[in-house]
């Protein structure tokens, strides 16, 4: 393990896109998100990614310096094509251009096609709430990212198909809600296979659809799955997730010809400050929090927390301590830089 800080880990990863061919801002604003990932904690998110990412530029999987293009849109409707971009840069520019229509409309709906990985979708609700906007984003991804069985089934049949969400609050940390409807991201069985750790039970079936916990088997050959979370009810959540990000953006449901890693994203912003409310909404939202707080404790040492809260302390305390990668992790990113002519000096 190694332990480094987020401002030597920001530029390291910078110059390595730099040097794969993004421009600026994009080689910043890649780097700025991924290491956001490890610092909130969501490490499956992180520079665990960066290998992949080059290697797909490589590949023509994904390309460098794309802006997103206006296919249709209205004064609360922007449909936009991401040209095979970086998601960190192309979603950037997506959420910028559905917060402008947002702000001056009350709301805006984003559909977003074609676009390359878009990291922790955590960041694009958050993104929103820095605008003071509540937001509700699905996100799909195409046949190249089939992980998850159906309920009731043992074969991949969708992604991990991430649900999102955010509130902004006025005295506080903002509400963000963030999960994969999978039972467990794919990257964090990246991280557990890196580290050679099983993953919690019933998250995982091997080929003949046997629970196991280890994520080798997941990788094997024949590979596994993962299962959704909550049973059917995930199972549900990621069919609808299917259904607005890709059969309504038009980037298209999951599909096993896909050839590349595509993303799609449907999101719904909405200005709270222009819907009339008599109770205030910032007052209202700060209410309930308390009122859900001031429950009993389950055991002595629980505590009722927000979606978010726990991202924003874990923030806090890598900020302080720096962000910690594993051996493999490292080695990856520091290989990744020398073949690029990127010296490291962490």
């Amino acid at each position: 393990m190694i332990k480094v800080q987020a401002d030597r880990l920001i530029p390291l990863v910078q110059q390595i896109f730099s040097r794969a061919g993004c421009h600026a801002p994009e080689d910043a604003q890649i780097a700025r998100r991924l290491v956001e990932s490890n610092l909130v904690g969501h490490d499956s998110h992180g520079v665990i990614r960066v290998a992949y990412y080059i290697d797909w530029l490589k590949k023509d999987m994904v390309r460098a310096n794309q802006k997103v293009q206006t296919v249709f849109e209205t004064d609360t409707l922007a449909v936009l094509d991401g040209q095979r971009g970086f998601g960190q840069s192309v979603g950037e520019q997506a959420l910028d251009i559905a917060i402008a229509k947002a702000k001056k409309s009350a709301l805006s709906v984003l559909v977003l096609r074609n676009t390359a990985h878009l990291g922790r979708i955590g960041d694009w609700p958050q993104m929103a709430c820095e605008a003071g906007l509540c937001s509700l984003f699905f996100v799909n991804t195409s046949g190249f990212g089939l992980l998850v069985a159906p309920w009731g089934g043992i074969d991949r049949r969708l992604s991990a198909n991430p649900v999102a969400a955010g509130v902004p609050v006025r005295n506080g940390t903002d509400i963000i809600y963030d999960i994969s409807t999978s039972s467990i991201a794919e990257g964090k069985l990246k991280v557990a296979f890196n580290k050679g750790v099983d993953v919690p039970p019933g998250c995982i079936i091997d080929h003949d659809g046997n629970p196991t916990n280890d994520p080798k088997t997941f990788y094997g050959k024949p590979p596994g799955a993962i299962l959704p979370f909550g049973g059917y009810k995930g199972y549900g959540l990621g069919i609808i997730a299917e259904m607005f990000a890709g059969a309504l953006t038009g980037s298209g449901c999951s599909d096993p010809a896909a050839p590349h890693l595509i993303n799609g994203l449907f999101a719904l912003l909405i200005d709270p400050e222009r819907i009339p409310n008599d109770i205030g909404f910032g007052h209202e939202v700060e209410r309930f929090i308390t009122f859900v707080k001031q429950s009993r404790k389950a055991t002595p040492d629980s505590e009722v927390l927000m979606p978010g809260e726990i991202e924003a302390r874990t923030k806090k305390q890598r900020l302080a301590d720096g962000i910690e990668l594993d051996d493999i992790t490292w080695k990856s990113l520091c290989d990744c830089a020398q073949s690029l002519g990127v010296a490291v000096s962490i």
